[in-house]
C-alpha cells in the first residue's frame, strides 16, 4: 500500500490510533481499516480494536474473538448498529479470532465498544427488579428522553454507589453514561457529551492493555482533534501519543439511512430505510480532489483483494487492501503549507438528507485536524449481513 511504510515510521511512541471514515457504509474503507488494524497489532503490538458501538454489547464480540464464545456474526448483530452489521466487519472479527487461536491468553488481541449505546446487556446483566427504570436504556435513543433525566440520572447513580463486583460497577457505569446520552436537553450538548464517554472509554481501553496500543474506529468527525470531539480529548489527554487518521474517497457510493431534509427527519415514528446512495467526483478545491491528484510513490502498485463469496469458509480470513489505497503522513510533512489550508470535505453519517447529500461537505485544515489522510479512490457499499 502506497505510503504504509510512512505511516508506520510516524507510530514510534504512539498508544492510540483513530481510524476515520468520511462515511459509516463504504467497504473500502471497512476493509482499509481491517488491513491497518492487523499491521497495528503484528507490527506495532496494538492489542485492542476499540469501535464506535455498544459498550455493553462488545463484551460479546470481545468473548468470540478471544475464546471462540458464541458465533460471531450473532455477537455482531448484537452491537445494534446496522453500519457495523455487514461482511468487511464480519471477516475483521474472523481474523481477530483466527489470530488469538492457540496463543496465549496475554497475547491475544481483544474488543471493546466505547460507545454508551444500545445498553441492553448491562440491563440483562442487572435484570429487571434491579436496573427499574434503567431498563429503558436497553434501546434509547440519544437525547430521546430529556425529560427523565433528573430521574434516570438520579437511579444510575444510586446503582453504581450500592455495586462493589468489579462486574456490576462496570455495568452501572456503563449505565450511567447512557443515562447521560439518553436524557442530553440539546443537539449541541449531545456530541460533547457522547464524545466525552466515548473517550472514558477509550482510557479504560488502554488502561486495560497494559501498554500496548488501542485503534479507535469511528467516524473522521469523531477522530479528529476538532473542538470537543473524542480524538480532541484524546490529544489533550495522550498528547502525540495519539494518531489521528482521517479517511476520505473520491466517487463511488455508500450505504446510509435516507431522510428527508430539514426538521421532518429522522424521526422515531418514520423509520427510514439503509440505500445505497451514489456520488460523483469531488469538485475542485475540494479536499478529495487535492488527494485524487497526488501522484503515488514510483514503483507501487495496489491490487484490490477479492471479497470471499458467500458461505465461503469464513475462518481466517485474510485482510486486504482497496485498489489504489493511499497513506499520507501529515506528521513528516507539517512544514508543507497546504496542509494549513482549509479545504471543503464530504461527510456522511448514518444517515443522509435526500436529494442534498451531495453537497454535505465540512471546512477542514488537514494538518490541524488529522495527523494523516489515507484515500481511496472509489467508494462501494458495505455488504450488509
Amino acid at each position: 500500500m502506497d505510503g504504509l511504510e510512512e505511516f508506520g515510521a510516524a507510530l514510534e511512541g504512539v498508544r492510540v490510533v483513530g481510524l476515520g471514515e468520511s462515511t459509516h457504509g463504504t467497504a473500502e474503507f471497512f476493509r482499509l481499516k481491517h488491513r491497518l488494524f492487523a499491521h497495528l497489532v503484528t507490527e506495532h503490538g496494538f492489542r485492542t480494536l476499540a469501535m464506535e458501538a455498544s459498550a455493553s454489547a462488545g463484551l460479546a464480540v470481545d468473548a468470540y474473538v478471544r475464546d471462540g464464545a458464541g458465533d460471531a456474526a450473532t455477537a455482531l448483530t448484537g452491537l445494534g448498529f446496522w453500519t457495523w452489521r455487514t461482511r468487511e466487519v464480519l471477516d475483521l472479527l474472523e481474523w481477530m479470532r483466527s489470530y488469538n487461536r492457540g496463543r496465549p491468553r496475554a497475547d491475544r488481541i481483544g474488543f471493546t465498544g466505547i460507545d454508551p449505546q444500545r445498553s441492553g446487556a448491562s440491563v440483562a446483566h442487572f435484570g429487571p427488579e434491579r436496573a427499574g427504570v434503567l431498563s429503558v436504556l436497553a434501546d434509547a435513543q440519544p437525547g430521546r428522553l430529556p425529560e427523565r433525566r433528573a430521574e434516570l440520572l438520579a437511579a444510575a447513580a444510586e446503582l453504581e454507589a450500592e455495586t462493589s463486583d468489579t462486574v456490576d460497577r462496570w455495568h452501572a457505569r456503563v449505565l450511567a453514561r447512557a443515562a447521560d446520552v439518553a436524557t442530553v436537553e440539546s443537539r449541541e450538548r449531545l456530541g460533547r457529551i457522547r464524545d466525552g464517554h466515548m473517550a472514558d472509554g477509550v482510557d479504560e481501553a488502554v488502561a486495560a492493555s497494559g501498554g500496548a496500543g488501542v485503534a479507535v474506529w469511528a467516524h473522521n468527525g469523531h477522530v479528529g482533534v476538532r473542538g470537543a470531539a473524542l480524538g480532541a480529548r484524546l490529544r489533550e489527554r495522550y498528547g502525540p501519543a495519539y494518531y489521528a487518521l482521517g479517511l476520505f474517497f473520491g466517487e463511488g457510493a455508500f450505504r446510509a439511512r435516507r431522510m428527508w431534509p430539514g426538521p421532518w427527519g429522522p424521526r422515531p415514528d418514520r423509520p427510514s430505510r439503509v440505500a445505497v446512495n451514489r456520488i460523483g467526483p469531488a469538485g475542485p478545491d475540494t479536499l478529495e480532489a487535492l488527494l485524487a491528484a497526488a501522484p503515488a510513490e514510483p514503483g507501487v502498485s495496489p491490487e484490490a483483494v477479492a471479497p470471499p463469496e458467500p458461505g465461503a469458509s469464513r475462518e481466517a480470513v485474510a485482510p486486504s487492501e482497496p485498489a489504489g489505497a493511499r497513506l499520507l503522513d501529515l506528521r513528516s510533512r507539517a512544514y508543507e503549507e497546504w496542509t494549513r489550508r482549509t479545504y471543503p470535505a464530504r461527510t456522511h453519517g448514518a444517515y443522509v438528507a435526500r436529494f442534498v447529500y451531495r453537497r454535505n461537505v465540512v471546512p477542514v485544515v488537514p494538518g490541524e485536524e488529522y495527523d494523516g489522510l489515507a484515500y481511496v479512490p472509489v467508494s462501494t457499499p458495505s455488504r450488509p449481513l
